[in-house]
């Protein structure tokens, strides 16, 4: 009895000996699967977080950028459109410069020539001109030559704070053109600053002492025409990407279009205005500091050309011209 229950004893002792390590493993396995299903399990929540802190980051840096590309271009266009006004009233008053339409055409010459030379050197990258392109492009064009002759007639009759607050009018234009034609609403503040904007042009026109209306008048059809462009050139340009070679057009592309088709143009209105007979006998166009500053406009012009269409590209019509207006204030 006593040497059965012994056997018994040094069996189960045995078999505990045997079946203890496997126990362990079995448990150490167990464990080390859990552990490893935590630690997946943890590994996957980190990367979600990472995933969604990365597209969060990329959004945010998205929208700043755009922000950012918008606040730039924006503070171009003012100072190239604010240097631009100064230095034409300079040319057409200090100078006594009478051939508004002859200093248009070169200024817009000057830019198709820089833009094809860094075309040229592979700086840029233009797209080449199409009848396509021109169909489309010319109605534009054609309100953009209008608008720089306006302007330039304009400033031979008024000074620039006039045509500054005369300006204004341009922008109410401008947001009920947005309203009627692209549905378009803005909310109380803005108008709120246009009506502001049109008083402060009826007092400004009601003070000025040097009133001309003829300067007035070239004045009023210069709004009309800015807005009109304004109104315009954003749904041409999107027009005029699906004509392209590329589907594409960058905003020198539209830069050289629009100055070159200005060109013929110009030399058209240069007859019909008569400037032919006043270039030659001007002595001005003798003086090398008067082709000095003629070039700098030139090439004002193509800055404006070039930061206009990117801010429009960055905001709507009524936020370029307010912008606009404000940059010579």
């Amino acid at each position: 009895m006593d040497s059965s229950n012994g056997d018994r004893s040094l069996f189960n002792g045995s078999v505990d000996q045997v079946s203890s390590p496997v126990r362990r493993e079995t448990s150490s396995r167990a464990f080390s699967g859990m552990k490893n299903q935590i630690n997946k399990a943890d590994t996957d929540v980190e990367n979600g977080r990472f995933e969604k802190d990365l597209e969060k980051s990329l959004r945010n840096k998205r929208g700043l950028t755009v922000h950012n590309q918008a606040l730039l271009s924006g503070l171009s266009y003012c100072l190239s459109s604010c240097s631009m006004i100064l230095v034409n009233k300079y040319v057409l008053s200090s100078y006594g410069f009478n051939a508004a339409i002859s200093l248009m055409l070169y200024q817009n010459f000057v830019s198709v020539v820089v833009v094809s030379i860094l075309s040229l050197l592979g700086i840029i990258t233009t797209e080449p001109l199409t009848w396509r392109l021109i169909k489309v492009w010319l109605p534009v064009n054609i309100i953009f030559v209008g608008m720089l002759v306006s302007s330039m007639f304009s400033l031979k009759y008024i000074n620039v704070a006039m045509v500054t607050v005369l300006k204004n009018v341009t922008n109410v234009m401008t947001a009920v053109g947005e309203m009627y034609l692209f549905n378009k609403h803005h909310d109380n503040r803005v108008w709120a600053a246009l009506f502001l904007m049109i008083i402060s042009a009826i007092s400004g026109g009601f003070t000025d002492l040097s009133f001309h209306a003829v300067g007035y008048t070239w004045q009023f059809i210069n709004c009309f025409l800015t807005a009109s462009y304004s109104l315009t050139l954003r749904r041409v340009m999107d027009t005029a990407k699906q004509v392209t070679k590329s589907g594409e057009s960058n905003e020198f592309s539209m830069v050289m279009l629009n100055n070159s088709l200005s060109l013929p143009l110009g030399v058209i209105l240069l007859f019909v205005f008569n400037e032919v007979d006043y270039l030659s006998q001007t002595p001005l166009l003798r003086m090398p500091s008067f082709w000095l500053v003629m070039t700098f406009s030139g090439l004002l012009g193509l800055a404006i050309s070039f930061t206009s269409m990117w801010f429009l590209h960055q905001t709507g019509a009524t936020t370029y011209r307010i912008i606009s207006r404000s940059a010579v204030r």
